[in-house]
């Protein structure tokens, strides 16, 4: 297996390719526990969380539609998650101001921010990780972290737009 890169297509040895692969099941592992553990400090479950997570991500509120595709959910389980979330004060329904027939799902920030504290020792963590590498040695993992989060994009969203 290679990669390939503007810079040309380097070879990637089995074991280095088991490494890395070991390295991301782990990192994805410990990032879903620890999802978790916000959640349940946050009172909702971890699909609740993780589905106000996409509504916060968005460039601008999206429809329970669209967090139904982007979660992989249905229609019907989405809109428990948004009723819920709705209640717990995290997001609200608004009217497309395009389209009043639509209703948006927006995420209310003033109720999001007392939750700051969670996740302060995750960038603080980040940060002194961060530290211990050059500013091009960052730029080099910046550009892995980049390319593997599109291509991890691309197979997740795969055929979501014909739906």
């Amino acid at each position: 297996m290679s990669t390939e890169t503007e810079r040309g297509t380097y070879p990637v040895p089995p074991d280095e390719l088991q490494r890395f692969g070991n390295m991301g099941r782990e990192m994805s592992g410990l990032t879903v526990l620890a999802h978790s553990r916000i959640a349940d400090q946050m009172g909702v479950s971890a699909t609740d969380y993780k589905c106000l997570d996409i509504v916060m991500q968005g460039e601008s509120p999206l429809t329970a539609g669209q967090i139904a595709k982007m979660s992989g959910l249905s229609t019907g389980a989405v809109t428990g998650v948004i009723d819920r979330l709705e209640k717990r004060g995290f997001v609200r329904r608004v009217r497309d101001p395009h389209d009043r027939r639509k209703v948006l799902v927006e995420v209310t920030t003033k109720d999001i921010s007392r939750y700051d504290h969670l996740f302060a020792h995750l960038a603080a963590g980040m940060a002194e990780v961060l530290a211990r590498f050059s500013p091009d040695e960052r730029a080099v993992i910046e550009r892995y972290q980049r390319e593997i989060i599109d291509r991890f994009r691309k197979d997740a969203f795969s055929g979501l737009e014909r739906s």
